[in-house]
């Protein structure tokens, strides 16, 4: 099962995410041909962006929770960040499994934004493409669900929210932190257009995009085996304890009006 697809800058590559842990990079002209593989990842990869301002790296997320970045012509995993790693251990989202639904990138200072699918967060790197590695920043909590994210390279990163009264917030880095700038007239246009809309942007944008189905269910036969044999062994121990004892020569003892007789059993 394919989740994302992405196509190298020159067009030579088509990259493709699936729900095999894998990524595998094809040659455009001829598809069967595989150049590489990248792999990595334990569960499912939901999805995959090539830096554009670096064509030759790659980031992928996935159902493991981790963002990777990668040499993908090659196939080589050069970082690897554990998103649980910057959640608190205490938080309301410390156990919860989630994906990345959305990457976003921002040429203008190498940023890359994640949005997850089951936590109303937003995480903030910045590439370092010549260290080859991602720098953790911040993240930004919403009270709402936050349906999708971009950026748009002149103004900041648009978060859609689900929310009628204030659906759209713009995200600016403020001496270095990203955060939410005052209402601004593009701002309430955008809104005031969305509130007529509303019911047909609830309808679609509204949806559970959980990935919660591609997760791999596993199976312990083990368990069950062991689980029956000790039924079966409990079924026979009761069936020895009401059968009387065998007597001599393999006879059985049986009562009738008071009395002991042996009969032969066969």
């Amino acid at each position: 099962m394919l989740l994302d697809v992405a196509v190298s800058p020159d067009d030579r590559y088509v990259l493709t995410a699936d729900r095999d842990e894998k990524i595998r990079v094809s040659w455009a002209s001829a598809p069967h041909n595989i150049e590489s593989f990248c792999l990595g990842h334990t569960e499912f990869v939901s999805r995959i962006l090539v830096v554009p301002d670096h064509p030759e790296l790659l980031l992928s997320s996935s159902g493991d929770r981790t963002l990777r970045l990668w040499e993908y012509g090659r196939g080589q995993e050069l970082h690897c960040c554990h998103l649980t790693s910057l959640q608190e251990p205490e938080g309301p989202w410390s156990n919860k499994r989630f994906a990345v639904s959305r990457i976003a990138y921002w040429s203008q200072d190498s940023c890359v934004a994640l949005l997850c699918d089951c936590i109303p967060v937003v995480y903030i790197f910045q590439l370092d493409a010549l260290r080859q590695q991602l720098v953790y920043r911040q993240q930004l909590s919403f009270q709402h669900k936050v349906w999708d994210m971009a950026f748009e390279e002149t103004q900041g990163l648009w978060v859609l929210r689900d929310c009628r009264e204030a659906p759209l917030v713009l995200c600016r880095p403020v001496d270095g932190q990203w955060q939410p700038v005052p209402e601004s007239a593009a701002v309430r246009k955008v809104c005031a257009h969305l509130h007529g809309n509303w019911a047909m942007l609830e309808g679609s944008a509204g949806v559970d995009d959980s990935f919660s189905s591609l997760y791999k269910v596993t199976f312990d036969h083990v368990t069950t085996y062991l689980r029956k044999k000790e039924e079966r062994q409990q079924q026979l121990r009761k069936k020895r304890h009401k059968d009387p004892p065998p007597g001599p020569n393999g006879q059985t003892k049986k009562v009738k009006s008071g009395e002991a007789s042996w009969s032969c059993s066969s």
